[in-house]
Formats: structure tokens, C-alpha cells, sequence
């Protein structure tokens, strides 16, 4: 049988992706291309770049690789765009092709060689990830964790909307404001399909502020307002005489019968907050001799005054005005004059509102 002949055409002394010089047919001394290839494979396999610089460092370390800026100089010039590697004391430059994948020792990032430049791996078009943690660590709990001064959702041509959507009406979709990790506010349809806004304090009890129904009714749950009762059978007034309430008939928000005022002579009624608040006073009496009445704070001030002037028989009299009162003013009445309060039902009314 003839002898089968086998022919190598070699086209280039390198290979074609990596420029590694090939053994070429009887050349002498080929352990010295063989190390020159090895040199380049140990450069470039698990590509580490130590920096990106223009000036050679003073002592790079054997294997070091860096990233040559514009206007490299010194031993490095003639070569920007390359990457240096210091080997057996002298530099050699390696040209990187599109798609090569380098780890930057200086930043902490994977890098991509795009031809001109380093940059961060693209995203798929439709990435999912099951967490996802920007400047921050995600957990099973938050799955998205952002940790920044600020966050933007931008129109993308006209509207922006963020939606958060729940399971049920018994569920939960809430914004929850927290200072140190404790939860201070919250905004949403927490447990219901109301829009409520919840605030707590700093013992962590919970105040619904204000709800709306899906119809659109506006409650005010933790709103101070009350109506109070002083109903004596009957009671010779005189002047001087200090008389408080001795029955909330309607409360909320915080407002309280607080002090006994004397035997018979009802409680004060304290105000649980700063604001402006609307007070109507209605008195039903027999005024004899010039009778006034005052609503006065725990100090004996004067707030505003309903006056009666002397009447025959029994009559109902009621005054509106706007106070401030301040957090804890205790209220009750400074009465002037002589008169029969409550003669033949319940002398004094009052309400109270805050605006």
C-alpha cells in the first residue's frame, strides 16, 4: 500500500485568537517559544488587572497586570490601551479583544473589554432574580433592598404610576416610615379596604389618624372632641363659685373629666392637646341678680364668658367661640352673680373640638 502522507500547512507563527507562538518545524531551542506562550496563557487566563494607570510602578510584583490609560509614559509609552505585565523583570504588553473578562483588583468589579474600554456586564434584556440588593443586602424578607438618599421613578413619556397590591380585603398594602428600625407611621389599606393613615407613638401603640371608606366618608377616630354634662337637680349659683362636669356623654381623642372641683361641684375637663379648638357652652338657669358665666383654665384664666344679665324664669342660653388651648388646660366654670342652675334638667352643656 503507499504510504499515506500527512501535510501541516502553517499560515502565521502565531495563533490566531491569543498571538501565542507556535513551535515552529525544526527550530532550535523551542522550550524558548514554549515559555514565551505559557507566559502569555499565565497573563491572560483568570485576567487579574492590579490598576488602571499611566506611570509603571515603582516595584510591581512578578505577574502584576495593569490597564495602560492614555498617555502611558515612561516604559509604558507607545502603549495606552494595552495591558502591561511585569514578568522576569520587564514589562510585556498584551493587545485585549472584545469580549475578554477581567477582575479589577482596585474597584472589585468584573469587567468586559468592549474595544476601546472596561465595562460592566450588560443584563439580560428580561433578567429575573430572586433578590436583589442595591448598595445594600436582600434577604428572604426584603427580596429588594435599596440603600439610598433617594429614590426616583421617572415618566417614561407622560404618566408614573407604583402600585402595591394585595391578596384579600383582610391583607395589607402599606407604606410603613420607621425611624431606627421602629415603625412610626403608616399609610395604606392596612387590614381593610379603608385608606388609613396610622401613626404610633414611643411606647409602639398604634392611633388610627384618619381613615376613608371605598364610598369616600372621612372618620376621624383619634380626633379630640367631646360633649360634657353638669346636671344637677338644682344648684344655687353665687359669685365666686367654681363648678366643672360630672358626665362625658360623648369622647374621643384623649379628652378626659381630670379634677374634682368640690362636693357636687363636677370635674374639670382636660384638653389632651395643643390646637385650636371650637367650644359651645349652653346653660339652661334661673338668673336672679346679673349672672355670667366664665370658662376658665386651672389657673383661674378667663377664656371666654356667657353673659345672662337678670331673667324671670327659666332660660337656655348657648355661646360659640374659637379658642388655642394648650396641652393638659384643665376647663371648668367661674360663675358671677346669683342664679338656679339646672332648675328643671341639665344645667350645663359643653362641646368641644379640635380644628
Amino acid at each position: 500500500m503507499p504510504a499515506t502522507i500527512r501535510m501541516e500547512i502553517m499560515m502565521t507563527d502565531t495563533t490566531p485568537r491569543l498571538a501565542l507562538p507556535y513551535i515552529l518545524p525544526s527550530q532550535a531551542q523551542k522550550h524558548v517559544t514554549h515559555n514565551e506562550a505559557l507566559a502569555i496563557l499565565d497573563a491572560v487566563t483568570q485576567l487579574v488587572i492590579a490598576d488602571s494607570l499611566t506611570t509603571p510602578p515603582a516595584t510591581p510584583a512578578n505577574g502584576q497586570c495593569f490597564w495602560l490609560l492614555p498617555n502611558a509614559s515612561d516604559a509604558w509609552a507607545n502603549h495606552d490601551g494595552m495591558i502591561a505585565v511585569w514578568q522576569d523583570d520587564a514589562w510585556m504588553f498584551i493587545t485585549p479583544q472584545i469580549g475578554w473578562l477581567a477582575f479589577f483588583r482596585s474597584s472589585g468589579k468584573l469587567l468586559t473589554y468592549n474595544g476601546s474600554g472596561w465595562s460592566e456586564l450588560p443584563l439580560s434584556s428580561t433578567p429575573q432574580f430572586s433578590r436583589l440588593g442595591v448598595n445594600a443586602s436582600a434577604d428572604d424578607t426584603n427580596k429588594f433592598t435599596v440603600a439610598s438618599d433617594a429614590v426616583l421613578f421617572n415618566h417614561n413619556g407622560s404618566d408614573q404610576r407604583v402600585k402595591l397590591n394585595k391578596a384579600a380585603s383582610g391583607n395589607t398594602a402599606s407604606l410603613l416610615y420607621q425611624s431606627n428600625w421602629q415603625g412610626k407611621a403608616e399609610i395604606g389599606l392596612a387590614g381593610s379596604d379603608d385608606l388609613s393613615i396610622k401613626v404610633c407613638d414611643d411606647g409602639g401603640r398604634w392611633t388610627t389618624a384618619l381613615a376613608i371608606s371605598p364610598e369616600g366618608y372621612v372618620r376621624q377616630p383619634a380626633k379630640p372632641a367631646a360633649t360634657a354634662r353638669f346636671a344637677p337637680s338644682a344648684i344655687n349659683i353665687s359669685t365666686g363659685q367654681i363648678t366643672g362636669f360630672d358626665l362625658l356623654t360623648l369622647g374621643q381623642g384623649g379628652i378626659a373629666l381630670q379634677t374634682t372641683l368640690g362636693t357636687n361641684a363636677g370635674k374639670s375637663l382636660k384638653i389632651p392637646t395643643t390646637g385650636i379648638y371650637l367650644v359651645s357652652l349652653t346653660l339652661l338657669a334661673s338668673a336672679t341678680t346679673d349672672y355670667s358665666v366664665a370658662i376658665v383654665d386651672q389657673n383661674q384664666a378667663r377664656l371666654f364668658e356667657l353673659a345672662i344679665g337678670t331673667v324671670s324664669g327659666v332660660v337656655q342660653s348657648c355661646q360659640t367661640t374659637c379658642l388655642l388651648l394648650n396641652q393638659n388646660t384643665e376647663l371648668s366654670l367661674s360663675h358671677s352673680g346669683t342664679a338656679t342652675l339646672g332648675a328643671s334638667s341639665t344645667g350645663v352643656k359643653i362641646a368641644v373640638v379640635l380644628l
